[in-house]
């Protein structure tokens, strides 16, 4: 069976990087779990590591989160179900918000459990995912200010996650205007400004941050040290945190090219050969026991450069390990890294291990 580790001392050197790095800046960070798909083993490393705060998307990680460690703050970050009103009250301290007619609900629950739910109401900067447009913004906190059961702790929004939008000073000095126009309209405080994300941490280090910003909920650049905004890893990261790692289980000398007339695989896509594939008309090909059902071959890669993927069905990946200098045989193991995505979906994957990295 294919398994992914992590590797806790890389994740370490990773949180005490970030954790430094916002605590200069007097800003409160939030780290978002759901790539964990609510793993324990996992999660107890990272909840180890003494965060405060942490984020999900998903109420069943939420209470697993408030099992291993009730103290810790929980942030649920997708707009609320009414399905699962009772369950966000009970299980996540803060919720973020777009909907007067969800946040009702959550008062009512939340004087129904005799509690204060904390929400922060998300703002739309040109994302065009979740978030109230600026226009509708007084009317829509004239109505939440009056709900019981409700306390107002913060205005965010969403940039990068969809359509690609980049924050810049610009959207960021908007957020934080409209965070003091609601103060002075309602004379209310509002604590954070969640403008921040694994996207908005280069502004930090090029001086581009408006001080208004004070949270950031933080999940790619904690498990991989990517700069999500330059497409690259930050200098002073790890960004193997997490491996891949898939045992041969066939391994023999093929041709290159399939031999035979040509439809349709099983992803309903034409093999296109080329030149090159013609030229080296034999190599030697392994089978792993790694398989689209488990992740998307575009988001994983050898870490053995002599290693490539040629092809992939829903239970098998095929590489090609050309004269095979390496000497891999049957029952070997080759590994990979993997981007986000491909975490996530390894992580959701029931049939793939989940182990700590032995060091």
């Amino acid at each position: 069976m294919a398994y992914i580790t992590i590797d806790p001392k890389k994740l370490k050197k990773n949180y005490d990087y970030l954790d430094k790095v916002f605590r200069n800046k007097n800003i409160q960070w939030s780290v978002v779990t759901k790539l964990l798909c609510g793993n324990e083993t996992f999660l107890k490393e990272l909840l180890q590591l003494g965060i405060s705060q942490v984020c999900d998307s998903r109420i069943t990680n939420l209470k697993h989160i408030k099992k291993l460690n009730p103290d810790v703050e929980t942030v649920y970050i997708r707009p609320p179900s009414s399905r699962f009103i009772k369950s966000i009250v009970e299980f996540s301290d803060i919720s973020l918000n777009t909907e007067i007619e969800t946040i009702k609900l959550l008062s009512a629950e939340a004087i129904k459990q005799r509690k204060v739910h904390k929400i922060i109401i998300m703002i739309e900067l040109g994302e065009l995912r979740e978030g109230v447009m600026g226009d509708n913004l007084i009317d829509f906190y004239s109505k939440v200010f009056n709900l019981e059961g409700i306390e107002v702790v913060g205005i965010g929004t969403n940039l990068s996650c969809l359509n690609g939008v980049l924050p810049n000073q610009d959207k960021l000095i908007q957020l934080s205007l409209y965070k003091q126009l609601i103060e002075a309209k309602f004379n209310k405080k509002i604590p954070f400004v969640s403008g921040g994300s694994s996207v908005t941490i280069p502004l930090i280090f090029h001086e581009r941050l408006p001080k208004g910003i004070n949270h950031f909920r933080v999940g790619e650049t904690l498990f991989l040290g990517t700069d999500v905004y330059n497409d690259e890893v930050f200098e002073f990261m790890e960004n193997a945190v997490f491996t891949v790692h898939s045992r041969i289980i066939e391994l023999h000398k093929k041709p290159t090219v399939p031999i035979g007339e040509l439809g349709s695989n099983v992803t309903g896509s034409k093999l296109n050969t080329s030149e090159k594939e013609t030229k080296n008309p034999f190599s030697y090909r392994a089978i792993i026991d790694l398989g689209l059902l488990d992740v998307d071959e575009k988001h994983i890669n050898p870490i053995d450069e002599s290693v490539k993927i040629v092809g992939a069905s829903s239970d098998m990946f095929v590489v090609d390990l050309g004269k095979n200098t390496v000497n891999y045989k049957v029952g070997d193991l080759i590994e990979f890294k993997a981007d986000y995505m491909g975490i996530l979906r390894l992580m959701n994957s029931k049939y793939i291990k989940k182990e700590l990295q032995e060091n």
